[in-house]
Protein backbone atom coordinates (compact mmCIF):
# COMPACT_ATOMS: atom_id res chain seq x y z
CA UNK A 1 0.00 0.00 0.00
CA UNK A 2 1.12 3.25 -1.50
CA UNK A 3 1.02 6.49 0.31
CA UNK A 4 -2.11 9.03 -0.92
CA UNK A 5 -1.03 11.25 -3.81
CA UNK A 6 -2.41 13.77 -1.74
CA UNK A 7 0.27 13.20 1.27
CA UNK A 8 2.98 12.92 -1.45
CA UNK A 9 1.64 16.13 -3.11
CA UNK A 10 1.55 18.07 0.58
CA UNK A 11 5.07 16.40 1.30
CA UNK A 12 7.07 17.56 -2.34
CA UNK A 13 4.76 20.89 -1.49
CA UNK A 14 6.66 21.44 1.85
CA UNK A 15 10.18 20.02 0.64
CA UNK A 16 10.02 22.67 -2.29
CA UNK A 17 8.92 25.22 -0.01
CA UNK A 18 11.92 24.87 3.00
CA UNK A 19 14.62 24.31 0.14
CA UNK A 20 13.36 25.80 -2.85
CA UNK A 21 15.38 25.10 -6.39
CA UNK A 22 18.40 22.90 -4.47
CA UNK A 23 14.58 20.69 -4.18
CA UNK A 24 13.31 20.57 -7.51
CA UNK A 25 16.83 21.04 -9.47
CA UNK A 26 17.62 16.98 -7.59
CA UNK A 27 15.88 14.99 -9.97
CA UNK A 28 17.15 16.28 -13.01
CA UNK A 29 15.19 15.22 -15.89
CA UNK A 30 13.27 12.67 -13.96
CA UNK A 31 9.85 13.17 -14.46
CA UNK A 32 7.77 14.79 -11.24
CA UNK A 33 5.07 11.75 -11.23
CA UNK A 34 7.71 9.29 -11.40
CA UNK A 35 9.69 10.73 -8.48
CA UNK A 36 6.53 10.89 -6.78
CA UNK A 37 5.84 7.73 -7.03
CA UNK A 38 8.46 5.94 -6.37
CA UNK A 39 8.65 8.20 -2.98
CA UNK A 40 4.95 7.02 -2.67
CA UNK A 41 6.33 3.69 -2.94
CA UNK A 42 9.32 3.52 -0.36
CA UNK A 43 7.71 5.05 2.12
CA UNK A 44 4.54 2.98 2.20
CA UNK A 45 6.08 1.72 5.60
CA UNK A 46 4.61 4.90 7.63
CA UNK A 47 1.14 4.80 5.71
CA UNK A 48 -0.86 4.18 8.79
CA UNK A 49 1.69 6.35 11.10
CA UNK A 50 2.32 9.72 8.91
CA UNK A 51 2.54 11.63 12.02
CA UNK A 52 6.19 9.96 11.92
CA UNK A 53 6.12 11.67 8.11
CA UNK A 54 4.92 15.20 10.06
CA UNK A 55 7.61 14.34 12.69
CA UNK A 56 10.65 14.55 9.98
CA UNK A 57 9.12 17.55 8.07
CA UNK A 58 9.40 19.18 11.49
CA UNK A 59 13.36 18.12 12.06
CA UNK A 60 14.96 18.49 8.60
CA UNK A 61 18.59 18.80 8.39
CA UNK A 62 20.09 22.07 7.11
CA UNK A 63 20.86 20.54 3.50
CA UNK A 64 18.17 18.99 1.61
CA UNK A 65 17.83 15.05 2.02
CA UNK A 66 17.41 12.52 -0.56
CA UNK A 67 14.46 9.53 -0.14
CA UNK A 68 16.98 7.51 1.70
CA UNK A 69 17.99 10.02 4.07
CA UNK A 70 14.41 11.26 4.62
CA UNK A 71 13.17 7.33 5.16
CA UNK A 72 15.97 7.45 7.61
CA UNK A 73 14.71 10.50 9.28
CA UNK A 74 10.94 9.26 9.79
CA UNK A 75 12.30 6.61 11.26
CA UNK A 76 13.83 8.60 14.21
CA UNK A 77 10.13 9.56 14.75
CA UNK A 78 9.57 8.75 18.41
CA UNK A 79 6.72 5.72 18.80
CA UNK A 80 3.44 6.40 19.37
CA UNK A 81 2.40 5.83 23.06
CA UNK A 82 0.42 2.79 23.77
CA UNK A 83 -2.04 2.74 26.83
CA UNK A 84 -0.69 0.52 29.36
CA UNK A 85 -3.31 -2.34 30.55
CA UNK A 86 -3.65 -1.48 34.27
CA UNK A 87 -1.68 -3.97 36.22
CA UNK A 88 -2.88 -6.79 38.41
CA UNK A 89 -4.84 -6.70 41.38
CA UNK A 90 -3.00 -9.42 43.91
CA UNK A 91 -5.12 -11.32 45.90
CA UNK A 92 -4.40 -9.77 49.53
CA UNK A 93 -5.07 -13.34 51.43
CA UNK A 94 -1.84 -14.80 48.99
CA UNK A 95 0.11 -11.90 50.14
CA UNK A 96 -0.55 -12.00 53.38
CA UNK A 97 0.20 -16.02 53.92
CA UNK A 98 3.92 -15.55 51.65
CA UNK A 99 4.64 -12.69 53.83
CA UNK A 100 3.61 -14.51 57.17
CA UNK A 101 5.97 -17.21 56.32
CA UNK A 102 8.85 -15.38 55.22
CA UNK A 103 8.72 -13.79 58.54
CA UNK A 104 8.92 -17.20 59.90
CA UNK A 105 11.35 -18.20 58.23
CA UNK A 106 13.60 -14.62 59.16
CA UNK A 107 12.62 -15.22 63.06
CA UNK A 108 13.95 -18.49 63.57
CA UNK A 109 17.07 -18.64 64.83
CA UNK A 110 20.20 -19.31 62.35
CA UNK A 111 21.72 -22.47 63.31
CA UNK A 112 24.78 -23.26 62.09
CA UNK A 113 24.78 -27.13 60.95
CA UNK A 114 26.44 -26.71 57.23
CA UNK A 115 29.53 -28.67 56.64
CA UNK A 116 31.10 -26.61 54.59
CA UNK A 117 34.32 -29.51 53.43
CA UNK A 118 31.69 -31.68 52.78
CA UNK A 119 32.53 -31.63 49.18
CA UNK A 120 36.20 -32.80 50.23
CA UNK A 121 34.81 -35.35 52.23
CA UNK A 122 32.91 -36.63 49.54
CA UNK A 123 36.23 -36.93 46.88
CA UNK A 124 38.37 -38.47 49.44
CA UNK A 125 35.46 -41.06 49.81
CA UNK A 126 34.74 -41.38 45.89
CA UNK A 127 39.01 -41.64 45.85
CA UNK A 128 39.02 -44.57 48.58
CA UNK A 129 36.59 -46.54 46.86
CA UNK A 130 39.21 -46.75 43.73
CA UNK A 131 37.79 -44.19 41.71
CA UNK A 132 40.35 -42.34 39.40
CA UNK A 133 40.49 -38.48 40.48
CA UNK A 134 43.36 -36.17 38.38
CA UNK A 135 45.78 -34.96 40.86
CA UNK A 136 44.32 -31.40 41.28
CA UNK A 137 41.21 -33.24 42.85
CA UNK A 138 43.17 -35.47 45.23
CA UNK A 139 45.80 -32.23 45.64
CA UNK A 140 42.55 -29.66 46.92
CA UNK A 141 40.52 -32.24 48.92
CA UNK A 142 43.87 -32.86 50.68
CA UNK A 143 44.49 -29.18 51.47
CA UNK A 144 40.92 -28.93 52.27
CA UNK A 145 40.94 -32.03 55.39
Amino acid sequence: MSLPIAAIDRLFDRLAMTYGTEFSNKWGTLSSMDVKSHWSHELSMFADNLKAIGWALENLPDRCPNLIEFKNLCRQAPRPAMPALPAPRANPEIVDNELSKIVMRLAKPQTDNVDHKRWAKKLKARHEKGEKLSMYQIKCYKTAL
